[in-house]
C-alpha cells in the first residue's frame, strides 16, 4: 500500500453556530481577527483569518452543534494564550481547563455560546 502525505492533515474545519451574528462576533473577539463572510459556498459561512491564502482554515456556519463539550475539537491560533481566555469569558463562552504546556506551545480548552469545544493555542 502506497502512503499518501497530504502537506497538511487537515483541510479545513467547520464550527456549526446557532446565531451566524453572535458567533462571528464571539470568535472575531476571541482570535483578535474579524471573520470573512463569503457567499460563493451553499451555505452561509464566515472564514477565519490567515496570513496566506492557502493555508489551512476553518469556518462558522449556520448549523446544529453537538451537546456541549461533545463534538470535535478546533484550536485556534491566539497572541497568547491568557488573554484569550480572558476574551472567551467575557464574551459569553467558558474556559474549561487551566493553560497547557505542550512542546510546541500552550493552549486551553474552552467553548464558545453554542457549546462547541475549543482550544485557543499560542506556539
Amino acid at each position: 500500500m502506497q502512503s499518501f502525505l497530504p502537506e497538511n492533515a487537515v483541510v479545513w474545519a467547520e464550527i456549526p453556530v446557532t446565531d451566524m451574528a453572535r458567533s462571528k462576533a464571539f470568535y472575531a473577539a476571541v482570535v483578535g481577527n474579524d471573520l470573512t463572510d463569503q457567499d460563493n459556498a451553499p451555505n452561509p459561512m464566515s472564514v477565519f483569518k490567515a496570513k496566506e491564502q492557502a493555508s489551512v482554515a476553518g469556518h462558522i456556519y449556520p448549523g446544529k452543534p453537538a451537546a456541549p463539550g461533545t463534538g470535535p475539537t478546533v484550536h485556534l491560533a491566539v497572541d497568547a494564550v491568557e488573554a484569550a481566555m480572558e476574551r472567551v469569558s467575557v464574551n459569553g463562552g467558558q474556559v474549561v481547563s487551566p493553560v497547557i504546556d505542550i512542546p510546541g506551545g500552550r493552549f486551553a480548552y474552552c467553548l464558545d455560546p453554542d457549546g462547541n469545544s475549543f482550544g485557543v493555542f499560542s506556539g
